[in-house]
């Protein structure tokens, strides 16, 4: 399991994690597979988490590099 996912947090995959966990209280689905659809669930809610995460980022990254250029550029042009 994803042993990065703790209760406490505020997580997206919330309903996915408990899903998983009732499913895990069951010993035998546990160990004979029968929780694979649960795990392959959350594994793809975190991964769209994931890639939406990063997409913030990339955005973000992408206007702060306009903030710097543009003030390199000004800096340029009074030196």
């Amino acid at each position: 399991m994803h042993s990065h996912l703790v209760q406490e947090k505020e997580i997206v995959c919330r309903e996915f994690i408990e899903a998983l966990n009732a499913c895990h209280a069951n010993w035998l689905k546990k160990y004979t597979g029968g929780c694979n659809d649960e795990k392959t669930r959350l594994n793809s809610c975190l991964r769209q988490e994931r890639m939406d995460r990063t997409t913030r980022h990339r955005e973000e990254a992408k206007r702060k590099k306009q903030v710097v250029d543009e003030n390199m550029r000004k800096w340029k042009e009074d030196a």
